[in-house]
């Protein structure tokens, strides 16, 4: 994806910390390896990056070099326990993170350090017009969406249904959200049936076979 992404956090990270949320495939680790290729990055999509720091988290500090001022955590939300080594670096250090994760949501859920105002929280959307220029097509966004492996893909039917697939799984699923996966997952069905409509609860949960209340619970997993 050659595209320029409109959020700037160059500038933001000399000043402050920053999280950086977003739904999966917006191209959040897509902007950290274009953008912040220099700074120091930890992945903690990379099994042996979480399994290392999920046993000694104090490594974060070790491996640090004076002149690493900034420092990149992507997917944070997988392990939330860095968040107090990051604390400490910001006190002691004067070290600037930017701190990525698809799930806000875990996070706050988990109660656990979110730095108490130390670092500001931006969200990096799907594509724009502004963004795509002369690669938008009204069509397409429609049918597909704005998250950028699918508008940009050859197969993007399939590739949409293996999202959900993926979404299902891994913030569904494993992060316990909802015990009930395919009543979740007959809402969803509906609720894009709905899209571009005023919400009626009352309709969707008949359509989906849930109680009112819970369509309403879903939302709010979404909306995060």
């Amino acid at each position: 994806m050659d595209i320029e992404r409109v959020i700037d956090l160059k500038a933001e990270l000399e000043k402050k910390s920053c999280f950086l949320f977003g739904p999966r495939q917006t191209g959040k680790s897509w902007l950290i390896r274009h953008s912040f290729k220099q700074y120091p990055t930890y992945n903690l999509l990379d099994s042996e990056t979480f399994l290392r720091l999920n046993r000694s988290p104090r490594l974060l500090r070790e491996e640090r070099t004076p002149k690493d001022k900034i420092v990149i955590i992507d997917e944070v939300q997988k392990l939330p326990s860095l968040l107090d080594e990051v604390h400490l670096m910001i006190e002691e250090q004067g070290v600037h993170f930017l701190l990525t994760g698809s799930s806000a949501r875990k996070l706050r859920r988990g109660g656990v350090n979110l730095l108490g105002g130390r670092a500001r929280v931006h969200y990096l959307h799907p594509l724009s017009f502004c963004e795509l220029k002369e690669k938008f097509d009204l069509g397409r966004a429609l049918n597909h969406g704005l998250l950028p492996s699918l508008y940009l893909s050859t197969s993007p039917n399939q590739d949409l249904e293996a999202y959900v697939g993926t979404y299902l799984k891994e913030e569904i699923a494993a992060e316990g959200l909802t015990r009930n996966i395919p009543a979740f997952s007959r809402f969803l069905e509906v609720a894009a049936l709905c899209n571009g409509q005023l919400i009626n609860y009352s309709k969707i949960s008949n359509d989906a076979q849930v109680a009112r209340t819970t369509v309403q619970e879903y939302f709010q997993i979404l909306k995060d």
